[in-house]
C-alpha cells in the first residue's frame, strides 16, 4: 500500500492488517486516497483526504459514497442516498448557473423535427443528406475529442443515434472558440437537448448527425444517471433510472404494452366490445376474496368496497343484450403480496353468448398461440434484451385432464361424493399422510380440493400447457354444474389452463338458473363463514344480480386472466413486481418514503 491507496474496514474483526497471503472478503462503504507527498511519514487518519477520482465501485449494498463531480461524464453510483445527491445536484447547479445554462425553455415551432427511430429508416442507406432535420432526445453518454469536437449519444423513442458536434461544420455565421466550449462542456449523460444538423456517415461507417448550429439544452439532468442498475432497491424505488439504465426493465415494459394491445385486437376482430365497469360499488362480488373498503363524500354513511373482479357487471350486460363483451381493467383484493400475487392487478374478463366449454377452450388456445408467436416476433425484431420464454405450445391438440379421474389414478384412491355433508372428513381419512394440512381445524372442502390440485395437477403443466377441467362444483360457484358420467360426481363445466406450473386461464359456462345461483351464492356464504369464522363481514347474497338473471341469460361463456401473470410468462419475469410499471404495492408505498428519508 506503499502507493498512497487504503482501505478502509468496517467490520470490528479486521482491526488488524491481514497477512500478505490472507484472502479478504469486503464490501466497499467509502474510498479514500491519501496523497504520499502532503502525508509522508503520517499515517493519521487526519492525513486522508477524499480522492477527486471519477471511477465508482458498484456493489449489492444499499448504500452509496457520492461520485462522478459535475463535470465530468463518469458513471454515477447505482444507489440514490439523500446527502451525496443533494450534494451532486448543488455541485451540478452551480456549474450549470456559471455556463448560464439552468435553464428549461420552451418548445418553438420545428417544422423539421424528426424521431431517433424515424432518422434511423430515414438515413438507413444514406451517406450524406442535405436536408437539415432537428432531433431531441436524452444525451446517453458524451465523448470530447479536443475542444472543438464533441460525440453525443443521443435517445429518443427506444433507440440511440450518433450527434458530431464539430465547430468547422457549424453554419455561418459561426460561434468564436470560447463560445463552442462554453455550450458543450456542460453537457453530461442524462441531460435532454435539441440538435439541428444533417445525416451523415463516418469513417467507421455510423449513422451520424453533424450537427449545424449549438445544441439547446431543453432540461439538464441535476441529478447524475447511473450506467448500470444492480441494486434490487434503488431499482425498485427509483423505476425511471431502472428503465433509462437498463434496457431489459425497458423491453418488459413495452412488451406488456404490446401484450395488451394484441390481446385487444385479437377480441375486436371476434366483435367483442369493449366496456369499462365499475370499480367503486357498495357492494364487490364475482370472487371468493377480501375487498378494498372505503368511502365517498356523497355516501358518507355507507361504505364502499373496490371490485374483486368485474364478472358480474359484465354479466348483466350480456342480459342487457350485449352478446360479446370483454373488459381489460384493473381489480383490487386486499390479500398478501409474494412473487406471484399484488393487491392490485389487471384482470382480463369476456363473456360470450351462446358459447359452450369447447368453444372457450378453443379461443384460448388460438388467443395464447397468437400472442406467444407475436412475442418471438419481438424479441427478435425489437426487444432483444428479453429473456426467451421457453414456451413450447402443442402442434396439434393441447392435453386435457379431468379434475376428479386425474386424481384417483395419481393417488390410487377413490374420492367420496362430494356433494354430501360429511365429504370433508371422509377424504381426509382417505388421503392419511398424502398431504400436510398447514391449515389445521379450519380446512375446508374447497381449500383441500385446491391444495390436492397444486400438489399432483398443476405441476403437470411443466413441460406442455394442460387444461384441467370439471372441477368439483362446489369450487365453482358461478358456474354451470352437471353430474360426471365417468365418477357420478357433481362437477362444473369449468376449465383451467396451466402453463409451467401457473393458472393462466379461467373459464366456464355461466350460471344462468336464477334459482340455482340463489342456492349456490349461499352455499358460497356457509363456506367463506367456515374458512373465518372470526370475521365479522362474509358478505351476502347479491340479490340484484339474481334479479337480473331473472330476465334471462343465455348460456354463456365467461373467461378470465391475470394480464400480470401473463406477461410474466411470455417475458420470464421471475417476479410479478418486474411486470409492474412501478412494482408491488410494498414498493409503491415506499417511493415517497425513501425520498423524505
Amino acid at each position: 500500500m506503499d502507493n498512497g491507496h487504503y482501505l478502509r474496514f468496517l467490520r470490528p474483526y479486521l482491526y488488524q492488517m491481514p497477512s500478505p497471503r490472507a484472502s479478504v472478503y469486503a464490501r466497499f462503504f467509502s474510498v479514500s486516497y491519501r496523497d504520499p507527498v502532503r502525508c509522508k511519514g503520517s499515517h493519521g487518519p487526519g492525513q486522508v483526504h477524499s480522492a477527486s477520482r471519477s471511477r465508482c465501485v458498484h456493489s449489492s449494498a444499499p448504500e452509496r459514497p457520492a461520485t462522478a463531480t459535475a463535470n465530468s461524464d463518469s458513471p454515477a453510483p447505482d444507489a440514490v442516498s439523500p446527502t451525496p445527491r443533494r450534494l451532486t445536484v448543488n455541485s451540478r447547479v452551480q456549474k450549470l448557473k456559471e455556463y448560464n445554462a439552468l435553464r428549461y425553455p420552451r418548445l418553438g415551432p420545428r417544422p423539421n423535427r424528426m424521431s431517433v427511430p424515424s432518422f434511423r429508416e430515414r438515413y438507413q442507406d444514406v451517406t450524406n443528406a442535405s436536408e437539415e432535420v432537428v432531433l431531441e432526445g436524452r444525451v446517453m453518454s458524451v465523448r470530447r475529442a479536443g475542444s472543438k469536437l464533441v460525440f453525443l449519444n443521443l435517445m429518443g423513442g427506444y433507440q440511440q443515434v450518433q450527434v458530431m458536434i464539430c465547430l468547422s461544420h457549424f453554419s455561418d455565421p459561426k460561434p468564436e472558440p470560447e463560445q463552442f466550449k462554453d455550450a458543450v462542456r456542460p453537457l453530461l449523460r442524462g441531460d435532454i437537448i435539441s440538435v439541428k444538423g444533417t445525416a451523415t456517415r463516418t469513417h467507421a461507417g455510423e449513422l451520424t448527425l453533424k450537427a449545424h448550429e449549438l445544441p439547446t439544452l431543453l432540461s439538464p439532468g441535476l441529478a447524475p444517471l447511473p450506467h448500470k442498475l444492480i441494486n434490487q432497491e434503488t431499482m425498485v424505488l427509483n423505476k425511471h433510472l431502472d428503465l433509462l439504465a437498463n434496457r431489459r426493465t425497458s423491453d418488459i415494459f413495452r412488451l406488456r404494452s404490446s401484450i395488451i394491445k394484441s390481446m385487444r385486437d385479437f377480441f375486436h376482430e371476434k366483435d367483442f366490445l369493449e366496456v369499462q365497469t365499475p370499480v367503486l360499488a357498495d357492494y364487490a362480488g364475482g370472487a371468493a376474496a377480501r375487498p378494498f373498503l372505503t368511502f365517498a363524500t356523497e355516501f358518507a354513511q355507507k361504505e364502499l368496497a373496490m371490485r374483486i373482479a368485474p364478472e358480474l357487471w359484465l354479466k348483466r350486460l350480456i342480459v342487457g343484450g350485449n352478446d360479446k363483451v370483454f373488459e381489460i381493467g384493473q381489480c383490487f383484493r386486499n390479500e398478501g403480496i409474494d412473487t406471484t400475487h399484488n393487491p392490485e392487478f389487471t384482470m382480463c374478463e369476456f363473456y360470450s353468448a351462446y358459447s359452450n366449454l369447447d368453444d372457450l377452450i378453443s379461443m384460448t388456445e388460438d388467443l395464447i398461440t397468437r400472442l406467444v408467436n407475436h412475442v418471438e416476433h419481438l424479441a427478435q425484431n425489437q426487444l432483444k434484451f428479453l429473456e426467451n420464454s421457453k414456451i413450447q405450445l402443442p402442434e396439434k391438440k393441447w392435453k386435457q385432464i379431468e379434475f376428479i379421474p386425474t386424481l384417483e389414478d395419481i393417488l390410487r384412491i377413490k374420492i367420496p361424493n362430494l356433494s354430501e355433508a360429511d365429504a370433508l372428513p371422509k377424504l381426509i381419512e382417505i388421503l392419511g399422510d398424502r398431504i400436510d394440512f398447514a391449515q389445521g381445524s379450519s380446512l375446508t372442502l374447497v381449500e383441500l380440493l385446491d391444495e390436492l390440485a397444486g400438489k399432483y395437477l398443476e405441476p403437470l403443466s411443466r413441460d406442455e400447457p394442460v387444461f384441467i377441467t370439471y372441477h368439483p362444483a362446489c369450487m365453482a360457484p358461478l358456474s354451470k354444474s352437471f353430474v360426471c358420467p365417468k365418477t357420478g360426481q357433481l362437477v362444473s363445466a369449468r376449465a383451467e389452463l396451466f402453463i409451467k406450473d401457473r393458472e393462466m386461464a379461467n373459464m366456464y359456462e355461466e350460471e344462468n338458473d336464477p334459482f340455482e345461483q340463489q342456492r349456490k351464492f349461499e352455499l358460497q356464504l356457509e363456506t367463506q363463514k367456515a374458512m373465518s369464522p372470526e370475521s365479522e363481514d362474509h358478505g351476502e347474497v347479491d340479490k340484484s344480480y339474481v334479479q337480473a338473471l331473472q330476465h334471462g341469460l343465455p348460456p354463456t361463456g365467461g373467461w378470465g386472466c391475470g394480464v400480470d401473470r401473463l406477461v410474466m410468462l411470455l417475458s420470464g419475469a421471475p417476479r410479478i413486481g418486474d411486470v409492474l410499471s412501478f412494482g408491488t404495492l410494498r414498493n409503491v408505498v415506499s417511493i415517497r418514503q425513501a425520498a423524505k428519508d
